[in-house]
């Protein structure tokens, strides 16, 4: 049974077409990257597989129809996280954080001693414990993202969607958060579908990439077989170098400039 499995998706906004006829299939605890130029429908197809925005096709999720779910249902199963997660909200981090036990509890139902400990749980592991009785407004943007990622943790998902989490976050921060959803994944066997921009970091971390171009998929595979300079070059409209530095080394991509094509 597979945590994702697409089938014909289809996405039209008035007369554009933004995904045409997606086939994408995810294994359980696996980590895939969505790569691809801006406009290539990266994240209207993981709006569409999280349903919250309606798509022709198929989805199911751990072998079950996505339309088959009520929203409580789907919370149980999946977490989403947006690529800019708000901080203007006046409530503190272990409140943030307890959030995501929402989709557990009854409608009038408190937060019980075990809601209480995954949400410490969820903190000691993206360690923000520290920043409990802090506000979001007051966090910088690699701690309020690791905030919204242990809301998620704390929903206790088996599968978790995340929208560029690392975009406008430095390199330190950047590695601090991919190292925790790889951590997250290898420990309690979250399957981890992301999107990015950053190839290389995608080529570090990616079990499988998935490149988008038009609204399709142009590749799936391992980072080997889908960063090509050939394949980049043609979806990204410039020229692509892509190597290692050593044999155990990951993957590295750069694009060339025009001025020093020959």
């Amino acid at each position: 049974m597979k945590a994702v499995a697409a089938r014909g998706l289809g996405i039209t906004y008035g007369n554009r077409q933004i995904l045409r006829q997606v086939d994408l299939g995810v294994e359980q605890g696996s980590f895939l990257v969505i790569i691809g130029p801006n406009g290539t429908g990266k994240t209207s197809l993981l709006k569409a597989l999280a349903g919250l925005i309606p798509a022709t096709g198929e989805i199911e999720i751990l072998g079950r129809p996505l339309s088959g779910y009520s929203r409580r249902e789907l919370a149980r199963q999946l977490a989403m996280v947006p690529q800019h997660p708000t901080g203007d909200f006046p409530f503190t981090v272990a409140e943030t954080v307890l959030m995501g036990r929402s989709p557990h509890l009854g409608l009038l139902e408190s937060e019980g001693e075990h809601d209480l400990g995954l949400a410490q749980q969820a903190m000691e592991f993206t360690d923000v414990v520290h920043l409990a009785g802090r506000h979001l407004d007051e966090l910088s943007g690699g701690e309020r993202q690791r905030v919204i990622i242990a809301r998620a943790i704390c929903q206790e998902p088996r599968l978790i969607l995340l929208d560029e989490p690392t975009a406008s976050l430095d390199p330190a921060h950047q590695v601090r958060i991919m190292d925790l959803l790889e951590r997250l994944r290898r420990k309690q066997g979250v399957t981890v579908i992301m999107v990015s921009h950053d190839l290389n970091l995608a080529a570090m971390y990616g079990e499988q990439l998935a490149l988008m171009h038009d609204g399709r998929i142009n590749a799936l595979g391992t980072p080997e077989a889908v960063l090509t300079e050939p394949g980049l070059t043609a979806c990204y409209g410039c020229r692509m170098e892509v190597f290692r530095t050593g044999p155990a080394d990951p993957l590295r991509v750069f694009p060339v400039p025009e001025a020093k094509v020959c």
